[in-house]
């Protein structure tokens, strides 16, 4: 990863998106300032080309970024605001202020209004980049109804519009058979993969500081006049906690392989599948680890677990990208094995 990205995300997310900055979000205070920081760091337009003001970075440059806000559960969607910025204007459209959450899934046309199911992050977002069977919607937030969703500190929400709001921008099926050759021709990556892109990175990040949080407990928590650290049983626990973290990084390395700002659709659904995978084992055993200190509202090891669980659904779970990997390999030569298949489609970038 680029340490001079991601130690500048570090910094930026640490100052302002803090702990009770966090919770605050989570209560339903904004985080005006803090947004406005990363806009001035020029985050949100690091994927878009030069000629239209970005930074013109390949997607593997801003993983780290991604991953830092993660580790930091930055409590608006900055990794979609990122992916849907660069897509609009690879559309040719100028995208508008604010954050932008990716909506592949859920959005409905019911008698004289639009519908969004447990929209991600539609409490904090300013737009929503939404698909249905129609095309792709850029949906103002503002002119919708909202109910929150989810459970306690969850930043979703079920989002209703008039017909009419907003504006279609682009005419692409909300899904479509994964494609490694997507951008020939100048077609756009689908939003679906964009998204699961976005939550790779993020559950990423947040595993991360899970374990710090697991370790430093485990090394602190005293029982028998010994850290309990120091228990096989834990020791065994932690070791599959530590496997299953960094098998996830290694997963979202792959996914943001790319040379240029648009991910390899094969490569993003293998990076979610395996993120989701991990995600409720992680949960499960750092929060066996440290006992019932870590349900506890002070504590911070809740407000990442409750992200994991909420991310590895958001874009399709672990089952649905397995599903969409496993229809490609078997339209895939069926003379070529399962191991070239993963040797040749699922090891490098296949655009």
């Amino acid at each position: 990863m680029d340490h001079l990205f991601g130690d500048a995300a570090e910094r930026l997310f640490a100052q302002h998106y803090t702990p009770a900055v966090v919770r605050a979000v989570e209560r339903g205070q904004s985080a005006q300032t803090a947004w406005q920081a990363c806009h001035d760091a020029g985050f949100l337009d690091a994927l878009v080309a030069e000629a239209d003001g970005g930074a013109g970075l390949q997607l593997g440059d801003i993983l780290p970024v991604i991953h830092a806000a993660g580790r930091h559960a930055v409590s608006a969607p900055l990794a979609d605001t990122v992916l849907a910025r660069a897509w609009l204007r690879a559309g040719g459209h100028a995208p508008p202020d604010g954050p932008i959450a990716l909506a592949p899934f859920g959005l409905s046309s019911q008698d004289d209004r639009l519908t969004l199911s447990a929209a991600p992050w539609g409490r904090v977002a300013l737009w929503i980049l939404a698909a249905d069977g129609r095309g792709i919607h850029l949906l103002p937030v503002d002119q919708a109804s909202a109910i929150p969703t989810g459970g306690q500190g969850s930043l979703s929400a079920d989002l209703s519009w008039p017909t009419g709001a907003g504006s279609v921008v682009s005419a692409a099926p909300s899904q479509s058979a994964i494609s490694p050759n997507m951008l020939d021709g100048g077609a756009l990556p689908g939003l679906p993969e964009l998204a699961a892109l976005a939550y790779t990175g993020l559950i990423s990040g947040a595993m991360e500081r899970i374990l710090e949080l697991t370790l430093d407990y485990a090394n602190q928590r005293t029982q028998f006049g010994k850290p309990i650290g120091r228990f096989q049983a834990v020791q065994q626990q932690l070791s599959i906690l530590v496997e299953q973290i960094w098998a996830t990084r290694m997963a979202a390395q792959l996914a943001f392989q790319s040379d240029s700002w648009a991910p390899s659709p094969l490569l993003a659904a293998v990076g979610k599948a395996r993120a989701s995978a991990a995600a409720v084992m992680v949960a499960d055993i750092a929060h066996a680890v440290h006992g019932a200190i870590g349900v506890t509202e002070e504590y911070d090891l809740q407000r990442y677990t409750r992200r994991l669980r909420e991310w590895r659904r958001a874009a399709g779970a672990e089952s649905y990208w397995s599903a969409r990997i496993g229809q490609d390999a078997l339209r895939t030569d069926s003379a070529a094995s399962a191991l070239d298949y993963v040797r040749t489609m699922l090891s490098t970038p296949t655009r």
